[in-house]
């Protein structure tokens, strides 16, 4: 082979390498990009999850006093099981 036909070559390889690390740092920040969106969004979830259990919490202390207040009531009784 001759010396300016390798050259040639080896600056053909060059440009196709740098092509593959150009692809790689792109999917390197794309994938960087998804991570801290789904870090945003469990932030966001977790969040309204410990929101709704408080709500949930809520409801049931006001339903035990409900029940509660209820059977108090010597008319009234609260009957788990419909037997």
């Amino acid at each position: 082979m001759k010396k300016d036909h390798l050259e040639i070559l080896l600056e053909d390889i060059r440009g196709k390498f740098e092509l593959v690390l150009e692809g790689h740092e792109t999917l390197r920040k794309e994938i960087r990009d998804t991570r801290d969106d789904l870090s945003e969004k469990i932030e966001l979830n977790s969040s309204l999850i410990k929101v709704l259990n408080k709500k949930i919490d809520g409801v049931a202390a006001d339903l035990t006093a409900h029940r509660n207040d209820t059977e108090s009531h010597s008319a009234y009784r609260v009957s788990e099981n419909k037997e």
